[in-house]
């Protein structure tokens, strides 16, 4: 029952374990998917008169289409065109000053503000181009270590002009080529739409904690979980170190016999030993328990060893023989084995001594004998407790003249 209850709270700590470990881990993922970016390219399309071509030649145009850029975050994601110009003044190329001026075309014509990033914030670049009624600003990066990086430029309040941003050698292309008063022309497209998912720190730190509590918590799991079968096992082997040393106690306690050519047990209707399954022969020895079963000593010793009961009964011969399992020394074993005359000691049940009796240990003209005498105890049904007590004090009377003679 003990045991029973071990395992279940085992397996609840374990399921328990599992469904946290798993309901952290999607609180996790939870919070990391909830940081996400959506942000579209574009498709961009110019157009210029080959310069390499004469000046007569000027009907000859170049068309170099890619999806280089990059929508702003409330950037309308329309389609635009125009004639793409930059600030007339050199100084004011980053147009950064509200006051600064763009080299529009003629009236009516629908144009692009090309402006480095820089100096100042996209948002402001993007409110002093709009200013001028530009239908689209093109802001290209400059000086990033990564030349062909883009990124979502943040809001800037104005609702109606496409904002995008290109990398810088694209960027670095168009202004050649303004700066060669060549005629460039601009076709911006909705391009690819994508979306980013950010870690943030919040739940990198979240996520670390939780990791971090688990583990700790798994630690001590494991460590209360092998102490506690560590605990168990040394209980485990001292109480069957107790159980060997009174199993062995005891057995040092059972009647020992020499079977004898015509003891009954030698005749064909007797039972088999229980354990090996043979019949007894002449000069087998054998050992008596408590409960009057006979079996060969060498086919019992281990069993009792092992399990400390009758093979065939089950009678345990600790209980029978009133010896606790943690005995240390003979002094633990009860007076009742004691015989009260002072003799040796008598089996509890048999009432017969414990000595190992041998027909070579008595002379051969002996009218008693002291193997018939055991077998007439054996097979005798159990007498009243005052014929027993008669019988074993006649018995250590007559093993005392036996001796002495």
């Amino acid at each position: 029952m003990a045991m029973s209850v071990i395992q279940a709270c085992r397996s609840l700590a374990l399921s328990t374990w599992l469904l946290s470990f798993c309901f952290v881990h999607l609180l996790c993922l939870d919070f990391t998917v909830a940081e996400k970016e959506e942000w579209y390219t574009a498709f961009v399309n110019i157009t210029y008169p080959d310069p390499g071509v004469g000046a007569g030649a000027g009907s000859e145009l170049r068309s170099e289409k890619t999806e280089c850029g990059r929508y702003g975050e409330h950037s309308p994601k329309n389609e635009v065109w125009g004639q793409v110009v930059m600030t007339s003044a050199t100084a004011d190329r980053q147009a950064c000053d509200p006051n600064a001026r763009f080299a529009v075309p003629g009236p009516g014509k629908l144009w692009i503000a090309l402006v480095p990033i820089g100096n100042c914030s996209c948002k402001e670049k993007i409110r002093h181009a709009a200013s001028q009624n530009a239908s689209a600003v093109v802001i290209y990066n400059f000086g990033s270590s990564n030349t062909n990086e883009t990124f979502t430029m943040p809001p800037s309040g104005i609702d109606d002009v496409v904002a995008i941003m290109i990398p810088e050698p694209k960027g670095k292309e168009i202004v050649s080529l303004l700066e060669r008063n060549i005629t460039v022309m601009m076709h911006i497209t909705v391009g690819t739409r994508n979306l980013q998912k950010y870690v943030s720190r919040t739940s990198v730190v979240f996520v670390s904690i939780s990791f971090i509590v688990l583990m700790i918590i798994s630690l001590a799991w494991l460590v209360f979980y092998y102490i506690q079968r560590f605990r168990y096992a040394n209980a485990r082997d001292r109480n069957q170190r107790r159980l060997g040393d009174a199993a062995k106690k005891a057995i040092s306690k059972l009647q020992v016999r020499t079977i004898r050519k015509g003891d009954k047990e030698t005749e064909s209707d007797f039972d088999n030993c229980a354990v090996c399954i043979e019949g007894y022969k002449p000069n087998d020895v054998v050992r008596i328990l408590p409960c009057r079963h006979l079996f060969h000593k060498s086919c019992v010793d281990p069993w009792l060893l092992d399990h400390r009961t009758c093979p065939m009964c089950k009678m345990n011969i600790l209980k029978a023989l009133g010896i606790p399992p943690n005995a240390d020394c003979v002094d633990d074993i009860p007076p009742d084995f004691e015989a009260s005359i002072g003799g040796p000691p008598t089996n509890q049940i048999t009432g017969a001594s414990d000595i190992t009796v041998n027909e070579s240990s008595i002379a051969v003209d002996t009218p008693i004998r002291t193997v018939g005498i055991l077998q007439v105890i054996q097979d005798a049904d159990p007498a009243p407790q005052a014929v027993e007590s008669n019988i074993t004090t006649s018995i250590g009377k007559k093993s005392i003249e036996l001796e002495f003679s």
